[in-house]
């Protein structure tokens, strides 16, 4: 385990860094609030769109990994749904609960996944994001949206929902990606490769921006609701991913990489959902806090479990 840990360990240390930079205002303040723009808005979707365009999705692979990641997914967000309405939760907390859960870092996976297995392994987490991505979306905005809102002026939000759904980056790159791949285009002479130039750029700005997003005074308002999302994503998401392996052919490498997804924190643009839908903004980025700094020591234990289960 010790080797796993030093391999994981560059990428912690770019978090660190990210958290660092920010604090001490380096380069400003305004600096890391516009690149998490450059990373959402022109950096992952290239680095998906290159992956995707030219990954071979032919043979059984595309529908492993959707019945195992989907069956880790859709356990996670039963989990927060049940357990919120047993402990009573309101709806804003209890939507936080649920992107605690249910969401993922991909940015913390992709690099993992890379730093352990290699291009294969980003390849493969590429597809797996291309995969969540969509469902994610949509599942986790649309229950927030009843959550939070009940039924009054459901109908209106969801339309404005359905609207960024339908300009959101990341969707439309990882379509654009999987067409060209269908289509058997790609790779496109000069968009491609400004793609995976762009791409190449982007896991460590990625990890800089998410340590730089991380609020340490927000682990002191650690309750019930952090706990429950810390059980449904570090616990039932991976757990029911491994479940759901055994029902399907896939290698050593690919369910390491699935397991990823289900072992690591939830995503940090969850915060900024939670605000600009009225969910408990407090609650989740404490959420997003712990499980950052919860995975530091989970993600080294769940990948040398992986691997030891693998070899028996």
């Amino acid at each position: 385990m010790i080797d796993i840990f030093l391999s994981i360990a560059p990428i912690f240390l770019l978090l660190v860094l990210g958290y660092v930079l920010r604090r001490g205002g380096i380069p400003s303040v305004e600096f890391w609030n516009l690149n998490d723009r450059l990373v959402y808005w022109i950096l992952f979707p290239a680095l998906l769109f290159s992956n995707t365009s030219t990954f071979d999705l032919s043979g059984d692979l595309l529908s492993a990994f959707a019945v195992a990641i989907y069956c880790g997914f859709g356990s996670a967000v039963i989990f927060a749904l049940l357990s919120s309405r047993l402990f009573r939760l309101d709806g804003p907390t209890a939507s936080s609960v649920l992107q605690g859960s249910a969401r993922h870092n991909s940015f913390i996976a992709l690099a993992v996944a890379e730093r352990l297995i290699g291009f294969d392994g980003l390849a493969l987490a590429t597809l797996v994001t291309a995969l969540l991505i969509p469902v994610t979306n949509i599942t986790v905005v649309t229950l927030m949206v009843t959550m939070i809102r009940g039924d009054g002026g459901r109908a209106a939000v969801m339309r404005a929902v359905l609207r960024d759904l339908a300009r959101n980056p990341l969707l439309i790159a990882v379509g654009l990606g999987i067409g060209a791949n269908v289509l058997n285009i790609a790779p496109i002479p000069v968009v491609s490769d400004m793609a995976k130039i762009l791409g190449a750029a982007a896991l460590p700005i990625m990890l800089l921006c998410v340590g730089a997003n991380i609020r340490i005074r927000a682990m002191t308002s650690a309750g019930l609701p952090v706990l429950l999302s810390v059980v449904g994503k570090m616990v039932v998401f991976p757990a029911m991913i491994l479940v759901a392996a055994q029902f399907v052919d896939l290698s050593d490498a690919a369910l390491l990489v699935l397991i990823l997804y289900g072992a690591v924190p939830t995503a940090a643009s969850a915060y900024t959902l939670a605000r600009q839908m009225g969910g408990n903004a407090p609650v989740m980025a404490t959420i997003i806090t712990l499980q950052t700094a919860i995975s530091f020591v989970t993600l080294p234990i769940t990948v040398t479990l992986v691997q030891w289960l693998g070899a028996k």
